[in-house]
């Protein structure tokens, strides 16, 4: 409700008087201004009168039967509807000691009868105007409570939807991150295979070909030697010049040694066709379904691929590789995914066992083998295959440990690692063969990944 304050001597006045006179008096002062003027004759009927239309003001007095002003202003005092609305005594008491009780329950003002009319007329308006505006100000403010609460409700509900919108924007940056690297990753496998595919292929043309060969030779060699034979006995006087040849070329050594190097020719093709046959193992390419497949090939393909950081390279002996194979069924898979997770594995083994080499000589090095121990076995229990590879590195630590399978956690230099390896493993066994890829090492004791596949 708005007031004018041109018009602030105009309210509704409650007067409180139990002596007729004084309520009549009032009445015809306060009216011929502009107020409304309501009389009650006691307390009691004010505290009841009043929730019928609340007055501006509250013209009370103190000496009255039954209930006192003071009892009745304690009353108004504590209800809330009430208690804002000012109270001014008016009494034939003029002692300080009544005024200050007065204003102790409450009272904004003292009026001492017999009272003069421009003391009440100047009272009234003044604390009529004070109280409309004193509500104009509270109206106002719980307005622009209302108003300030209402904006702040909208703007934490941009707040939260902002949080949202951002925790969307990134997640999908960060899948669509992961997606780009381990596209990239997949390229470098995919192209890596087509390459060792391509390689173990122009190697099986020539391969072919000596093998095929050999064979001929052999028998061609065994021909000659036993024509060669034949003339030295059926001949009983070679002539001096082949004589002379024949001892100075050792023939009974040819005779004996040439067989053997054409059977360690055949056994360095039939090496040649293995390693042929395991990059061709390395590099299949994974179909949408899955197929049978032997998990020994595969690891063994890998090392073979490997070969080049285990074998001795004058800096550091040769790893040590362990094969603890235990008896394994084939198992349906994508070959070329399990190829990659542990080429990822095994190479963090092999950088690990160079870490732990810094520093260090040849010869302390050979002193303690750098090792690599690959373990297989069935997990009749949960129907499991279980795969092992454990190193003798430094170890890492327990906050290492936790992050190892992070997208893009590295503990590499610069260019060294891109933090995809572990995370891409973990994804291909979890998510790709519903297996578990988990990780057990301590600091300065090695560390061991564990790989568990579904059977079927």
């Amino acid at each position: 409700m708005n007031y004018s304050l041109t018009n602030s001597e105009h309210g509704s006045i409650l007067v409180v008087d139990d002596t007729p006179a004084n309520l009549q008096l009032l009445i015809n002062l306060l009216s011929k201004k502009g107020y409304t003027v309501r009389p009650m004759p006691s307390g009691k009927l004010a505290l009841q009168g009043i929730h019928l239309d609340y007055p501006d003001l509250i013209l009370l007095d103190i000496q009255m039967p039954d209930m006192d002003g003071y009892e009745v202003c304690n009353h108004l005092k504590v209800d809330p509807r009430t208690q804002n609305i000012p109270v001014i005594f008016i009494s034939a008491l003029d002692d300080i000691f009544d005024k200050i009780k007065a204003f102790q329950v409450g009272g904004i003002d003292y009026i001492t009868k017999p009272f003069h009319a421009e003391e009440v007329f100047a009272r009234v308006k003044t604390h009529i105007t004070l109280y409309r505006l004193q509500k104009q100000l509270q109206e106002k403010t719980e307005d622009q409570d209302r108003e300030l609460q209402e904006k702040n409700r909208i703007l934490e509900q941009m707040i939260e939807h902002l949080e949202k919108t951002n925790q969307k924007l990134k997640k999908r940056m960060e899948e669509l991150q992961k997606a780009q690297l381990q596209l990239v990753q997949s390229e470098k496998m995919s192209t890596l295979g087509q390459l060792v595919a391509g390689v173990a292929h122009e190697i099986n043309n020539p391969i072919g070909f000596i093998e095929g060969n050999i064979r001929y030779a052999l028998e061609y060699v065994e021909n000659l030697i036993h024509l060669v034979t034949l003339y030295q006995n059926k001949s009983s006087t070679p002539h001096a010049e082949i004589q002379e040849y024949i001892e100075d070329m050792d023939m009974d050594f040819l005779i004996e040694d040439f067989p053997k190097a054409i059977a360690s020719m055949k056994t360095g093709v039939e090496r040649i066709r293995n390693i042929s046959n395991a990059l061709r193992t390395f590099s299949r390419k994974d179909n949408d379904q899955k197929v049978s497949f032997n998990i020994h090939d595969g690891i063994d393909s890998t090392l073979l691929i490997l070969k080049h950081r285990i074998k001795d390279n004058g800096e550091h002996p040769a790893i040590e590789i362990i094969r603890e194979y235990g008896e394994l069924p084939e198992i349906n898979c994508f070959p070329g995914k399990l190829n990659q997770v542990f080429m990822n594995i095994i190479a963090n083994s092999i950088d690990a066992l160079e870490e732990s080499n810094v520093g260090r000589t040849f010869e302390e090095i050979e002193a303690r083998h750098n090792r690599i121990i690959i373990t297989t076995e069935i997990d009749s229990e949960n129907q499991q295959i279980i795969i092992r590879i454990k190193d003798n590195g430094m170890g890492m630590t327990e906050q290492v440990k936790q992050k190892i399978f992070d997208h893009l956690f590295t503990t590499k230099g610069v260019g060294k690692g891109t933090g995809l390896g572990l995370s891409i493993s973990r994804q291909i066994v979890e998510e790709k063969h519903g297996g578990k890829l988990t990780c057990n090492s301590s600091l300065g004791e090695g560390t061991e990944f564990v790989i568990a596949l579904p059977r079927q």
